[in-house]
Order: C-alpha cells, then sequence, then structure tokens
C-alpha cells in the first residue's frame, strides 16, 4: 500500500480546506482497505470522495485511509439486477453505468459527487429518491470483532440521512449491492420540480435517460455538480438537514409566520419543512459571507469556499445561520457533511 507522511488533506475534498493528516494510506481495493484500517494503532479517518466532510484547520492526527477501490458486477435475481459496486467507486460513475444498461432507482441521484461507500452513511436522497429505496445489503468490517459481514438492508437503520453507519467509526463499508428494476423508463417520479422540467404528471415516469440528463440540469443550475471553474461547486452540498418537526414544533414554527412554510408530511405525525426557506427568511441571503467563505450564490444551503478561506470561518458562517434560524423561528438546523475535529 501507499504511505505518505503529513499528506495534504484540503486538496482531496470538495471544500478544498482543512489540515494534514499524520499519515496518509492508499487502499486500492477491498483487501487493502481491511489491511489498513485494521492494521493502524492510531485513530482512522476513512475518506474517498471528500465530498461530505469538513476537516478542522489543525487536520487529523491518525491514518487517513484513501479508499480508492472500484469496479461494478450485476448479478439477475429473479425480477430485479443486483448490481454491487466497490466502495471508492465514484458514485456518479455508477449512476450513469445504471442508466446505459437500462436499469431504474438510481436516476434520480445523478451528479452527486463522492464515492459509492459513502451513500449508505448519509443514506444519500436527491429528488425523490434515496439509496436505501434500492440497497439490498452492505458489505463492511465491523472493526469491534474484525469480522467482514454483509449487513442487510433491513439491518442498516435507514432514515432521513441516517443510517447505522452514521456518528459511529464502528463500521468500514467495502461494497454495495443495489436492487435495480431493469426497464428503459424510471420509477413514479416523486419530485415536483424534476416532474414539471420533464412535462409528466406526479408519479409519471419518463425515459431513464432524460431523467438522468433534466436532474443534472437542475443541480448545475444550483450548483451542485463539480466544476473547478465554478466557486459555487466548492462545497458540500446541502450543508444543512432540511429539519423534521413534531406537531408541537410544527406548531409553533407556524405561529412566528405570517405565511406558510413549505411542508411534506412524515410518519408519526411529523413535518418536514425546507431549511433553505428558514435560511433566507432568517435574513441569509445568496452570497452573505466573509472571510473567504459564503452562501453560495445559486443555492441557499450550500456553503462555500472562495479561496483563502479555513474551516474555521465556514463554521463561523454555519454557527451564525444556524444561531440565526433558532432565534427567529425555533427551529435548530442540523449540519449534514461530517465534521473531522470539529463541532458546531
Amino acid at each position: 500500500m501507499q504511505v505518505e507522511s503529513k499528506a495534504k488533506l484540503a486538496p482531496l475534498t470538495t471544500l478544498r480546506l482543512g489540515g494534514p493528516a499524520a499519515r496518509l494510506v492508499v487502499a486500492r481495493d477491498a483487501e487493502e482497505l481491511v489491511a489498513a484500517v485494521t492494521g493502524s494503532a492510531e485513530p482512522v479517518l476513512l475518506l474517498a470522495g471528500g465530498s461530505n466532510v469538513v476537516v478542522s484547520d489543525a487536520g487529523f492526527a491518525g491514518t487517513v485511509v484513501l479508499v480508492r477501490s472500484a469496479g461494478v458486477r450485476a448479478q439477475r435475481r429473479g425480477e430485479l439486477v443486483e448490481v454491487t459496486a466497490e466502495a471508492g467507486h465514484s458514485w456518479d460513475d455508477l449512476v450513469a453505468y445504471a442508466v446505459a444498461e437500462d436499469l431504474s432507482g438510481l436516476e434520480c441521484l445523478s451528479g452527486i459527487p463522492g464515492s459509492v461507500g459513502a451513500t449508505p452513511i448519509q443514506n444519500v436522497g436527491a429528488y425523490g429518491q434515496e439509496v436505501s429505496d434500492t440497497i439490498r445489503s452492505v458489505t463492511v468490517l465491523d472493526r469491534h470483532t474484525g469480522e467482514v459481514r454483509s449487513m442487510a438492508a433491513g439491518e442498516c437503520g435507514f432514515g432521513y440521512r441516517h443510517s447505522a453507519f452514521r456518528g459511529t467509526d464502528r463500521y468500514a463499508v467495502l461494497d454495495v449491492t443495489y436492487a435495480l428494476r431493469p426497464g428503459r423508463s424510471s420509477g413514479g417520479l416523486r419530485y415536483g420540480e424534476l416532474s414539471r422540467v420533464l412535462g409528466v404528471e406526479p408519479d409519471g415516469s419518463a425515459p431513464l435517460g432524460d431523467v438522468r440528463e433534466a436532474v443534472l440540469a437542475l443541480r448545475r443550475g444550483k450548483g451542485m455538480v463539480i466544476d473547478e471553474h465554478d466557486l459555487d461547486t466548492r462545497s458540500v452540498g446541502s450543508f444543512f438537514t432540511n429539519p423534521v418537526l413534531d406537531p408541537d414544533q410544527w406548531a409553533e414554527l407556524r405561529r412566528r409566520l405570517d405565511e406558510d412554510p413549505p411542508q411534506w408530511p412524515e410518519p408519526g405525525g411529523r413535518t418536514k419543512t425546507s431549511a433553505a426557506w428558514l435560511i433566507e427568511r432568517a435574513g441569509f441571503a445568496k452570497g452573505y459571507g466573509r472571510d473567504g467563505v459564503a452562501i453560495s450564490s445559486k443555492h441557499t444551503l450550500a456553503l462555500t469556499h472562495r479561496g483563502g478561506g479555513s474551516t474555521s470561518a465556514l463554521l463561523a458562517l454555519a454557527r451564525e445561520i444556524r444561531d440565526g434560524v433558532l432565534a427567529r423561528f425555533g427551529v435548530e438546523l442540523v449540519n449534514e457533511p461530517i465534521l473531522v475535529g470539529e463541532k458546531l
């Protein structure tokens, strides 16, 4: 395995922020990944696409394992096709593969940066799809027992931007298997904006290629497709999750407003609302910022590094926004990316 001391981490993240790692190990397949994780006496951080992580300016005082495994294999299982991809495989490359092979279930997740192995951790979702809709199993190294095992979807604790893998270093994801449906058309489209762009009724379907291109166009318009020439894409995507409120919290939010906020029903009588909507109405406009960091000029939920900034400046901006929304609406925003060596 390739090993490097005092390696720079900022170039390995989409924010281009963060201090060095004490040691960097490159794992090019699952076997090397298991060896790197189990063979380190230091704290270990797994890093692949770096698109959902905010690294402290002090860096990481341990071993960073750079996951560079890749590869896809497919097998027919009854009416579905099980597609297994290695943890370090590019996520968007996998989506493109599925669309090209006429396999539906991932097309609305086009353009999301990062790796396959990160998708179950966050239960990645966009435009009406989540990976938990299609994940059949996740192969992991259980670092508590040293065992490599397959976890069925029901064991993964999937929720909104959450899973059994988030907030713990117990598991290292080695590969993920998705159960996809053969066919040239998508499943029912559940996101209104996407349906309108495609000219179909809600819950209608469209050709997979058309859905992918529409999603990519929507994401580009919001600065959510990585482009080295566009500073609005130097981010971790949405910095805050959409709040999910219980009935009392929802009633309190509505009491503080003179208009109805966006709302989507959730199980248990809860209601999801829009973090971007709350941020804008708390007085934080697109482009707001200082010290080399700012809210994206295209999307209120993205905090961007404009150049010459720092992780501490980015998190100061995030705290200002969080505290402003809390004071105005009584709703506390929660960060979506993983913070390394920092707390919000």
